[in-house]
């Protein structure tokens, strides 16, 4: 399970960076850098899980859709809907997901359950458009209030939907396949 990856990048070197972000779209943060060893990733992780199950009641059965772009904050909102035993829904059922995870205060006003809006620059305090997102929550203002630690009310079973993406579902026994061919510390470029 993701859980267990991101346990386990823990135990073997909590300093080292795993996860570096480079971005180079046109945008507010075209240029940012941002490396984020194991113990600092699993913080944010451990917040934003921390948020959806205090703030949203979510855990096994809850979708959260991400709409967010291929950026370092889409991982750690993925790792952390995968921690409290929720699915990850992309692609176009993201409106229809119980929890949406945005940059849009469009979107987010729109949505019918829980919203919460995210800021894409590293040190955002606040979304500069959170006026506009109705009830949303403000990522950028109230990640940081949540717990350091994170301790699922239930854990996902085997069979239950992890990810979900344009009619394609997978379940969380079949999220996480092992790469044996790529050694013990590859780097992966995406």
């Amino acid at each position: 399970f993701p859980a267990d990856v991101l346990a386990r990048l823990l135990a073997s070197d909590p300093g080292r960076p795993r996860l570096t972000w480079y971005d180079d779209e046109p945008g507010p943060t075209q240029g940012e850098r941002i490396e984020l060893s194991a113990k600092v990733l699993a913080n944010w992780v451990s917040k934003a899980a921390n948020l959806l199950q205090d703030d949203c009641a979510a855990g096994p059965g809850t979708t959260v859709g991400l709409d967010l772009p291929a950026h370092w904050r889409a991982v750690y909102w993925a790792l952390a809907t995968w921690s409290v035993g929720a699915t990850v829904v992309l692609g176009d059922e993201v409106v229809d997901a119980d929890v949406l995870v945005t940059t849009s205060p469009t979107a987010a006003a729109a949505h019918g359950g829980d919203a919460i809006l995210v800021s894409l620059p590293a040190l955002a305090r606040s979304h500069r458009e959170a006026g506009e997102a109705g009830g949303a929550v403000d990522e950028a203002r109230e990640l940081s209030t949540h717990g350091d630690q994170f301790s699922p009310m239930s854990d996902p079973e085997a069979g239950d939907l992890a990810l979900s993406q344009d009619g394609k579902d997978t379940p969380f026994a079949e999220l996480v396949e092992p790469q044996p061919t790529w050694g013990e510390h590859p780097r992966v470029a995406v």
